[in-house]
């Protein structure tokens, strides 16, 4: 069955991470995305180490399934052939900075004189409107404004960066979901309409925890390391060889880990009796718990812990992430064709369907690798006309 996006014709200005990254996911779902990129420099993206021979491994990684169109944006026989295509799309998605696309007389407004039916996606750091709009963000400008950073990292120790970019992909996250949704409404109405997502509402939204105990208490979270705010033990715990995850939720839970561990001490030590007791002490109960968990070597913990029912995991690296052989069983590891590189490779979509299942079609493209099948299926051009906008140097 092909995926439940099938039809669906999607227009990506997006570039570097936030943009490709929703893109993709919609190309993973079964819709033709069509990747428009500069003429001569593509999505900067392209620039981004480590490389593959002369590819960006980074590119590769968030735009497979997609198909290239190079122009040059400026000259106005593009931005004709642009309007065109964008009478033909269901979605259209940007990344820009708010402004940029109005330049280019793509905003919203002369967008939906072309095509009332449209879902026009804006990702931006800040949004289409508020006191920051204008300002430029990156990931870290997201993660450090939004609150992340501050509640990332060891106690008494400088703030932390999140390891992968959630300020970008949590805004993509949101974006996709709310193209999907805009798409169903659109099933009833007929209509279109603008979404405007930001990488610091991201942010602020993802914060909702945080806030959330903020607003109860007036107190600000700091970080507080691996373990949770509220439940403890729950975190990273050494062993006599690697770390490990251990989570005793409730009071069953704990009284299980304590006579496991050989510790059944622990269940009547009042300072430890009850969730909220065990949080309030963790900086007593976290040594008593490491001394115990350095006695013998991890997967031998998480056999214990396995068979008594307890909650535990090991602490994988990215290495040993892709070798997993759940992951692997779960399709998270997949090879797709490189028509320059061989096989290659990559992160596999985390939508599973049981009747409609996403299909990764093909790796990222080459720079204009589709100028001319894009031209000729969609606006009905022929190898004369093609050739005359190469020479013209507009694609």
């Amino acid at each position: 069955m092909a995926g439940p996006l099938t039809g669906i014709k999607v227009l990506s200005f997006g570039r570097v991470l936030a943009g490709p990254f929703a893109a993709m996911m919609l190309a993973d779902l079964g819709a033709d995305v069509i990747k428009i990129e500069d003429r001569k420099k593509g999505d900067m993206a392209r620039n981004n180490g480590p490389f593959i021979e002369d590819i960006s491994s980074y590119f590769l990684s968030v735009n497979r399934g997609k198909k290239s169109m190079s122009m040059d944006l400026r000259h106005e026989k593009a931005k004709e052939i642009i309007k065109k295509l964008i009478q033909k799309m269901d979605i259209l998605v940007e990344n820009f900075r708010p402004g940029i696309m109005k330049k280019m007389g793509l905003e919203y407004t002369a967008v939906k004189k072309l095509n009332p039916h449209i879902i026009y996606l804006s990702i931006s750091g800040f949004g289409q409107h508020g006191p920051y709009s204008h300002k430029p963000a990156f990931d870290m400008v997201a993660q450090g404004m939004g609150g992340t950073v501050s509640i990332t990292g060891e106690p008494n120790r400088p703030p932390v960066r999140v390891g992968y970019s959630i300020g970008d992909m949590g805004a993509a996250l949101f974006a996709v979901s709310a193209t999907l949704a805009a798409l169903y409404e659109r099933e009833r109405s007929g209509e279109g309409q603008h979404i405007d997502v930001a990488m610091l509402d991201g942010q602020v939204a993802l914060c909702e925890n945080a806030c959330a105990r903020y607003f109860a208490t007036g107190e600000v979270p700091e970080p507080i390391g691996s373990r949770h705010p509220i439940i403890t033990p729950f975190q990273v715990f050494p062993t006599q060889t690697d770390e490990m995850v251990v989570i005793a939720f409730g009071h069953g839970e704990w009284e299980k880990l304590c006579s496991v561990i050989g510790r059944e001490d622990l269940i009547a030590d009042e300072r430890f009796k009850t969730v909220a007791d065990r949080t309030g002490n963790h900086a007593l109960l976290e040594p008593i718990l490491c001394e115990v968990f350095q006695t013998r070597p991890r997967n031998e913990w998480l056999s214990i812990f396995e068979r008594a029912g307890l909650i535990s995991s090991p602490v994988n690296n990215i290495e040993q992430v892709v070798k997993d052989p759940h992951v692997r069983a779960r399709e998270m590891i997949i090879e797709v064709e490189h028509p320059r590189l061989g096989r290659l490779n990559l992160v596999g979509t985390p939508m599973k369907f049981s009747r409609t299942p996403c299909q990764i079609k093909m790796t990222a493209p080459d720079l204009g690798e589709h100028n001319d099948e894009i031209l000729k299926k969609e606006l009905n051009l022929s190898m004369a006309d093609i050739e005359e906008l190469r020479k013209d140097r507009v694609i």
